[in-house]
Order: structure tokens, then C-alpha cells, then sequence
């Protein structure tokens, strides 16, 4: 074991290499085959079998493990931004790692090359009880909707899961052990259309969408106040064509989140309502064609918890113990959730090191105090790979 451990040390610049190298391919929402492709060759070449699944997941074992139990440790491929091209992934003098993915979700990945390349190594364990299992998936996020997720742990293969356990960015700090609840929808109002000045009058979806929106945020926002903590937010708006054209249609979507379900059912409540009268008030002002609505949900993720006594939680709480990383517990939405709200034991965890700027093209990573986190991980894989 502490040979494994002191692996991570050791090969500092290796796992930064591969950081670097993961991060130059795009990998976009429902655009990953590339990266997972190269993923599935780093394993095989590492020692480990590697598929792609039907979901889109590559999946690592080592070679000759069995059919028993499993422990998943899972990152996410995908990335809110793609980099244009090659060079917009940079390395600066400092060490840090410059580039859209680098730090949310690079560092999840790197680590799983570094698990495994460890792991082919200066193998931790002679005979363990389960096996770990790495999984690079896919659909983590924006409209992704977890489906890499979904579709990993309702497969015939999740039956035999012990634990998962998933890396999402850098922080060391956050243990999510309770998952965000989220549903997220598209708005799209329809209308004739027409010219400013000479079908002025007749229904128009921008000023529809617009009324809608201002309905819905006088009254949802009583929901955001106090605990359990709720937010909404309309981060897409578009309609039209030209400033002298009345738009024949306009949409948006609206992300919705809250510790608490029925908070969430409340603002569904709130939204639907908004937008059925939002386009009442609108062909009630009409002279002419009439405007229409359509809402579907885009994206739900579930809730879920762990028990404050899971057995997971005291391993973790020992493992940071004894590398003196000061963590607390937190809720959020990650690919934990799906896991969570089947009852499967799981948390969400950072990779180690630092980073910022994550979902913009200003984002960064710096491998300080990387090998910390991944000695964290390694133990926290092994106890759960030995446990009963």
C-alpha cells in the first residue's frame, strides 16, 4: 500500500502529461466518443480491460478479476465548453494547466489514469472482496441529464455495485453525501409573425415570453427564501430575427433547483401557471393571430442521501483524518445523484489540487497538492473494496 501511495508522488509529471493530453480532445455534452475512445486505449495500455458500453461509457477492470462484487469510481467526460483547438489548452510557467475542462472535469479523469496506473504498479491489495471498477461517462453536463449515469447503474452489471464512488473537479473540501434535486424545462411560444408597423397588434412570443418570465419570478421568488435553500434561473432567451420583424416564435429554459422535492413541484406549479397566462394576456391584446405554447422538461435530476451513519462516511472521515484534509459534508447536483436515489451508497468527491473558473473558457487547474488527493482516493477505494 504505501508503495502505491507513494506512486502518486513519484510520477508527478506523468499524471500531469496525461492531464494535459486528455484535456486537447473536445469532449462537448453528447460529443465525448473521442475522449472516451482515448480513455478505454490509456487503460488497455495501462494493463486494465476497457470497453465502451451502449450508453457511451468507457469501462475499465483489471484483467482477470471475475464476476464478484464491484466498487465503481466514475468522472465525468464531458464539458460544458469544448477548447477551439489544441494550443487553447496551455501549461504556464507556474505548472498551472490553462483551458475550458481542465479543472471540472481534467482532474476527475486524471486521476482515474492515475488510479489505474497505479494500481498496474505497485498493486495495494492481494486478494480484496470486490474490485474496482473505473468509469469515464458520459451526459454529466447541462443537458447531458446524467444519462451516462443512468444508463451505467440501471445496466444488468450494476446489480453487482458495492459503492460508487465519484470524482468531480479538484476540491478536497466538499463531500456530497446528499444529492440537489433539479428539474430544468424549455419554454416555446409561437405566434404568426409579421411586420413591426404593419401587423402591429397581432400576438407577438417575445413580449408572451417576456410577460411569462416577469409572472413567474414575482411569485417564485418567496420560494428562495430561508432554508431548505432554493434557486431558479432562465439562463437561455432567444426569439427573432430582425428589430423591424414581429418574431413568429421565441423560447427559453429554465433550470430549477431545491433541496426540498416539493419546493421544486411548487415552482413547477408556479412556471406552468405563469406561462399559460402569460399567452392568455397576450391574444386578449391581439387584433390579429393568436399565440401558442409548448413546455417540455429538459432535464430532472433526483434526490437522494446517505444515512449520517453510513458505513462510506466513517471510511472517508478516517481517511482524511489521517491525511489531515479538513472536509464537511454538502448537497449538491453531480453523478452521485442517480446512485443516491437508488439507495446505492455513494459520494461525490474533488480529485485534489486547486482550480477555478469552472464552466467558462477562463478556467484553470494547478496540480499543487494533486498526489494528497489522490492518496485520499486510493484509500478510500481500498476500504471500500475490503469491506464485508
Amino acid at each position: 500500500m504505501k508503495a502505491c501511495l507513494d506512486w502518486f508522488r513519484r510520477e508527478r509529471a506523468w499524471i500531469n502529461e496525461q492531464h494535459v493530453r486528455l484535456c486537447r480532445i473536445p469532449a462537448a455534452t453528447f460529443f465525448e466518443q473521442k475522449r472516451g475512445e482515448w480513455m478505454a486505449e490509456q487503460f488497455r495500455a495501462l494493463g486494465w480491460d476497457a470497453k465502451i458500453d451502449r450508453g457511451g461509457n468507457t469501462i475499465a477492470m483489471p484483467k482477470g478479476c471475475g464476476d464478484g462484487p464491484r466498487v465503481a469510481l466514475t468522472a465525468h467526460l464531458d464539458t460544458v465548453f469544448a477548447p477551439r483547438n489544441s494550443d487553447e489548452i496551455k501549461v504556464m510557467p507556474d505548472g498551472r494547466i490553462l483551458g475550458p475542462g481542465v479543472s471540472d472535469n481534467g482532474a476527475g479523469l486524471a486521476a482515474l489514469l492515475a488510479i489505474a496506473a497505479a494500481w498496474t504498479a505497485e498493486p495495494p491489495l492481494e486478494a480484496p472482496r470486490a474490485w474496482p471498477m473505473l468509469v469515464a461517462n458520459v451526459g454529466e453536463e447541462g443537458e447531458g441529464n446524467l444519462n451516462g449515469m443512468r444508463f451505467f447503474c440501471r445496466h444488468a452489471s450494476a446489480a453487482k455495485l458495492k459503492a460508487l464512488l465519484v470524482l468531480d473537479g479538484p476540491d478536497p473540501e466538499h463531500i456530497t453525501s446528499r444529492a440537489l434535486a433539479s428539474r430544468r424545462f424549455e419554454i416555446i411560444i409561437t405566434g404568426p409573425g409579421g411586420h413591426s408597423w404593419r401587423d402591429f397588434g397581432i400576438a407577438n412570443p417575445v413580449h408572451a415570453i417576456a410577460r411569462a418570465i416577469a409572472l413567474f419570478t414575482d411569485k417564485a421568488v418567496e420560494e428562495t427564501f430561508g432554508d431548505p435553500r432554493t434557486t431558479f434561473n432562465f439562463g437561455i432567451l432567444e426569439g427573432g430575427s430582425s428589430i423591424n420583424s414581429i418574431p413568429s416564435e421565441a423560447r427559453t429554459k429554465i433550470d430549477l433547483r431545491s433541496e426540498d422535492g416539493l419546493r421544486i413541484e411548487r415552482l413547477v406549479a408556479q412556471l406552468t401557471a405563469s406561462v399559460e397566462r402569460a399567452v392568455e394576456l397576450e391574444n386578449a391584446l391581439s387584433n390579429g393571430g393568436r399565440a401558442s405554447v409548448k413546455m417540455r422538461e429538459i432535464g430532472s435530476r433526483p434526490s437522494g442521501a446517505l444515512p449520517n451513519d453510513a458505513p462510506i462516511l466513517e471510511y472517508i472521515r478516517g481517511v482524511d483524518a489521517h491525511l489531515g484534509i479538513r472536509s464537511y459534508l454538502d448537497c449538491s447536483s453531480t453523478d452521485a445523484n442517480i446512485p443516491l436515489s437508488m439507495g446505492l451508497p455513494a459520494l461525490s468527491i474533488g480529485a485534489g489540487g486547486l482550480g477555478g473558473g469552472a464552466h467558462t473558457h477562463d478556467e484553470w487547474y494547478s496540480p499543487e497538492g494533486r498526489e494528497v488527493g489522490l492518496q485520499r482516493i486510493l484509500l478510500l477505494l481500498c476500504m471500500l473494496l475490503s469491506a464485508e
